[in-house]
């Protein structure tokens, strides 16, 4: 089976989770003999950074983003059989889905521009709206990462029957004491350290975090990795002053892990995700979470993570004291939790979709 894969986003100026999710998932594909994923992105001057450089083949449509986006949602072209050739099934991985000849499958990790549109550019809100436009009209199925994010999805006018629940996985590796060491000497880290991953956004509620961390009665240094995105930060003068904050920009894959392995707590209290893939990755590193009940960052935590208010910063606070407090159980908790999410777990749900398309 011949299955179009987009990854245009991954030459993108901020790839960000949907990139993760995009190639771990089509590197876990691989290991299905009846699939052939053919990536397919626009003509680009460069290749992607590193981690972000797919590893199946890509083949290039003759314009790249921002203007392949506008003229897949305004003009309907170009389709990606232009690249790829006949395909049996076409997988759209961002939001922005494509044109194609065969059923089309799109992923969808959230529905934040419907609800904070304030979080995002007025270009960003107009695309994404036209984006989910004609997704209701031409996918033939949408795949969700969090049950929070289907429901969202049924109820803005997509069909139930067209909605798969496709949660998203995490890779689990023991990291060594000399990989926490070495980290910590490459960043200049203090020996105790709280951790925020993730892009730098209003929705990632930074401004709550570091007003929590003003607040502690030790107020330990708040280390922020992630790339710029957009929008304000908004973080008070006062608190700025009042506490150590210190912004690392994008970290490689390769410092990733020990940098969560090394942290006291890792505090992802945003105000809505579609799934909180750093949360299940600092589970995988035995890192207490304190994250944001009544989002999908709480489903993707179960029972393995401190639960907070996010737009408290005083509960965020006390959310913080409570994991160090239960620090060891915690961790073995969150740790379980990893577990039990794979990469080629998410793989197979998708392949079942691609095959099911297929049949029809």
């Amino acid at each position: 089976m011949r299955v179009a894969y987009t990854l245009e986003q991954c030459w993108g100026a901020v790839p960000g989770g949907t990139a993760v999710a995009a190639l771990r998932v089509a590197d876990a594909l691989e290991e299905h003999d009846d699939l052939r994923l053919i990536g397919v992105a626009g003509r680009h001057a460069h290749l992607p950074p590193d981690p972000w450089m797919p590893g199946i083949p890509i083949a290039y449509l003759p314009i790249a983003a921002p203007w392949l986006y506008q003229t897949w949602l305004r003009l309907g072209w170009p389709k990606v059989e232009r690249a790829t050739g006949p395909v049996d099934v076409t997988h759209a991985t961002g939001l922005v889905p494509c044109p194609t000849d065969a059923p089309l499958v799109v992923t969808l990790h959230d529905l934040a521009f419907l609800h904070n549109p304030g979080h995002f550019t007025k270009h960003g809100v107009r695309t994404f709206r036209a984006s989910l436009d004609r997704i209701k009209r031409d996918a033939a199925m949408v795949l969700c990462s969090s049950q929070a994010t289907l429901d969202d999805v049924s109820f803005a006018g997509i069909d139930d029957d067209r909605l798969r629940l496709v949660p998203l996985g995490v890779d689990v590796r023991r990291v060594e004491d000399s990989e926490i060491a070495r980290v910590r000497a490459l960043f200049d880290l203090p020996e105790r350290y709280l951790l925020f991953v993730g892009t730098l956004e209003p929705r990632k509620n930074l401004r709550g975090l570091a007003a929590a961390v003003a607040l502690l009665d030790e107020p330990l240094p708040l280390i922020v990795a992630g790339a710029d995105g957009w929008g304000d930060l908004d973080i008070d003068d006062g608190v700025r002053s009042r506490i150590d904050i210190r912004f690392l920009g994008f970290v490689p894959s390769d410092d990733l892990d020990p940098l969560y392995a090394g942290a006291l707590v890792f505090c992802y209290p945003s105000q809505r995700e579609g799934y909180g893939l750093p949360v299940l990755e600092a589970m995988a590193q035995g890192v207490p979470v304190v994250t944001s009940t009544g989002t999908a960052t709480e489903e993707t935590a179960g029972s393995a993570a401190v639960l907070v208010r996010p737009h408290e910063p005083a509960d965020i606070a006390r959310g913080i004291t409570e994991a160090i407090a239960r620090r060891t159980e915690l961790s073995a908790k969150g740790l379980a939790r990893a577990r039990k999410r794979s990469w080629s777990a998410t793989a197979a749900l998708t392949a079942q979709v691609y095959r099911d398309l297929a049949r029809r």
